[in-house]
């Protein structure tokens, strides 16, 4: 088969490096694959960064130069992309009035020129997320009409006016308005909510559309407002042959952890982001630091930080080796989110062997075993998430051993060849049903 995935990028954070595993493991197994992508970081030559045609006038060209330079200085510079983003929407007038307004951005034409780029029409196409100033949906119906097209969820930002996540808000499931949570990612300046919500329903009312998700929750969710011929659970999948049980006392040399105190891990809890729940996080640091004052924390690509903690900082990892030893290093991962479809990192903590303290919201629950795999808590109780962290290192070695080794059970079901397979089968079912 010949396969299209769009995605904003092809290297970071949890969707763009499933994208990109995918890529990987359908060509593999001898399919054409292709990766779309908002920005190209990787010199993979199935990757191919959507065009950014040169606006018209002047003024647009200057803004456009100035954005492509930004561009070029990103990972090196601090605030670039926020500024190529800021030059894109100044050289589109378009752009800079639905951004003044709070609608969706929508004028990025390289959107429609996404198949020329290609040097076969493909027979599935795959998009991810669609979010992050780089893609226009108006493009979905007619890319519906040129092949079968899976929207694959990964947050809820095509069920909403604007937000990514909804949290404990329901407006969603009646067309959005008068919102509550403007700051919420993607921010918006004004209250257009109403007005975005009811323009993808007009724009998924003109697809064929099928619709996944990595969990069952957010397939529920997206039931209520995208309309599809199908709706399929496909839970992330990770590199079972990288994340698996290993030598603890040699992890904890290589990163410089001592060899004999408890150690806890958590990542990504920025303090900036709100959907990992920081708040949280910061009071079960601090009330573990007052019940268990040896416990050494391993903080990774986070930016919390703790009293008088005994804090093992790293900065954003990007070698899944590297990642494995930290887990494997680690006596317990601390995961507290107030919104997650999937918990990435969950499952890669539980294939290397490491229990796992998380909170049960959104599609958590499905990964995890809870009182087999580690525990789960109420979102935002950072006394019961203590609490759990504290019974999991008091238990006797045995009991530990047999925690460790149903996590490390319950990691290995969900490796990326089970994910890709599924996809896979998928996609020759739809393949069938399409006309030529």
């Amino acid at each position: 088969m010949r396969i299209l995935q769009i995605n904003t990028a092809d290297a970071g954070g949890g969707a763009e490096g499933t994208a990109f595993n995918l890529l990987r493991a359908y060509r593999a197994v001898g399919h054409e694959s292709w990766l779309a992508v908002g920005r190209k970081y990787t010199q993979d030559e199935g990757v191919f960064e959507i065009p950014r045609p040169t606006p018209p006038g002047l003024r647009g060209r200057c803004f456009h130069a100035m954005a492509q330079a930004m561009r070029s200085w990103e990972g090196c510079l601090p605030g670039a992309r926020c500024a190529a983003r800021s030059f894109d929407r100044l050289a589109s007038p378009q752009r800079f009035a639905d951004w003044r307004t709070g609608r969706d951005e929508h004028d990025f034409p390289g959107s429609h020129q996404i198949l020329d780029t290609l040097p076969a029409r493909p027979d599935i196409i795959h998009c991810h997320n669609l979010h992050g100033w780089y893609f226009d949906l108006h493009a979905l119906p007619e890319l519906s009409r040129q092949a079968p097209l899976i929207l694959n969820l990964r947050d809820a930002w095509l069920l909403t006016g604007h937000c990514a996540h909804f949290f404990t808000c329901e407006r969603w499931k009646s067309g959005c308005g008068e919102c509550p949570s403007l700051e919420v990612y993607p921010s918006v300046r004004r209250d257009a909510t109403a007005q975005n919500w009811h323009e993808k329903q007009r724009i998924f009312a003109q697809c064929r559309l099928f619709v996944t998700a990595p969990s069952q929750w957010l397939l529920d969710q997206a039931r209520q407002v995208i309309p599809a011929q199908e709706y399929r659970v496909v839970p992330n999948g990770i590199r079972t042959e990288i994340f698996t049980p290993g030598d603890k006392a040699a992890a904890r040399r290589e990163l410089g952890l001592p060899p004999d105190v408890p150690v806890l891990m958590f990542a990504a809890a920025s303090t900036k982001n709100l959907f990992k729940d920081p708040v949280t996080t910061t009071s079960c640091l601090e009330r573990l630091l007052q019940n268990c004052p040896s416990l050494h924390f391993l903080c990774v690509g986070s930016d919390i930080r703790v009293g008088d903690a005994r804090l093992h900082v790293l900065p954003y990892v990007k070698s899944a080796e590297k990642m494995a030893q930290c887990y494997r290093a680690a006596d317990v991962f601390l995961h507290a989110a107030r919104a997650e479809a999937f918990g990435k990192t969950i499952t890669e903590a539980m294939a290397c062997g490491t229990p796992v303290v998380a909170t049960a919201t959104g599609g958590i629950p499905e990964q995890m075993l809870d009182g087999e795999t580690g525990f789960l808590a109420p979102t935002g109780d950072a006394d019961a998430l203590a609490h759990r962290v504290q019974q999991l290192l008091a238990m006797p070695a045995e009991d530990q051993a047999r925690i460790s080794a149903a996590a490390a059970a319950r990691g290995a079901q969900f490796p990326l060849e089970r994910q890709a397979r599924a996809f896979l089968d998928w996609y020759a079912e739809l393949k069938t049903a399409s006309p030529a």
